[in-house]
């Protein structure tokens, strides 16, 4: 990727574009698990990147068989669990910003643990059936990870965190990213970022991709 995602370190560092309402990103939660497991002094910066922000009108017959395709494909390709029992829902508005602000404010009040709160409201909505558009649902699983609840409401509630969410998508837009799960890596001595992978991918193929980057970039590690 030639689009330097600035403000990051520039050190070595992993970018993850992804979205807590995407179901490959769900998909891909247990590699990326594995990654900060396998390189655990490797720096990874999550930008939310806005699959379907502000959406407005209820899922109709027709989204809702989409969207079980979708689902069934990705517990095929990478065994996460579903509950189907989602699609009985009647009026639900798939609007990905609230969960997408939930993870800024995770970022803002305990950045170390932005990704572990991106994969427990998937988890959330895709294994639970629980209704991550609810900010009191957002700030219940936020809780479980240690999280203020009172503290989080009020930052989930803030006009700079909306506007930090909002940034995030533009900072995805502007980097080409048009799918998630997408990992970058960088910088490079060109200043710019390598692609991991622009998609779902299994463990074994990413890091064939991050071990070679990393010893090119930092011999040491």
């Amino acid at each position: 990727m030639s689009d330097n995602p600035s403000p990051f370190p520039q050190t070595p560092h992993l970018v993850y574009f992804a979205d807590p309402m995407c179901s490959w990103c769900w998909g891909f939660a247990p590699v990326m698990e594995a990654i900060a497991s396998r390189y655990p002094e490797l720096p990874i910066r999550l930008v939310l990147g806005g699959l379907r922000p502000f959406t407005d009108k209820s899922m109709d017959a027709s989204a809702k068989a989409d969207i079980r395709n979708h689902w069934e494909h990705v517990r095929d390709a990478s065994g996460q669990p579903f509950d189907f029992s989602f699609f009985e829902r009647d009026g639900f508005v798939y609007d990905t910003e609230p969960a997408a602000r939930a993870v800024v404010t995770g970022r803002q009040l305990g950045p170390e643990k932005a990704i572990a709160l991106e994969h427990r409201i998937a988890r959330a909505f895709y294994a639970e059936n629980r209704d991550v558009t609810d900010s009191r649902t957002l700030a219940d699983l936020a809780a479980e990870l240690g999280f203020d609840r009172t503290a989080f409401l009020a930052a989930f509630a803030r006009e700079d965190t909306r506007q930090e969410t909002l940034g995030d998508f533009a900072l995805s837009q502007r980097a080409g990213v048009t799918g998630f799960p997408t990992l970058i890596a960088g910088p490079q001595a060109d200043g710019n970022y390598a692609l991991i992978t622009a998609g779902y991918q299994p463990l074994e193929p990413i890091l064939a991709r991050i071990g070679p980057w990393l010893a090119q970039v930092d011999p040491a590690a």
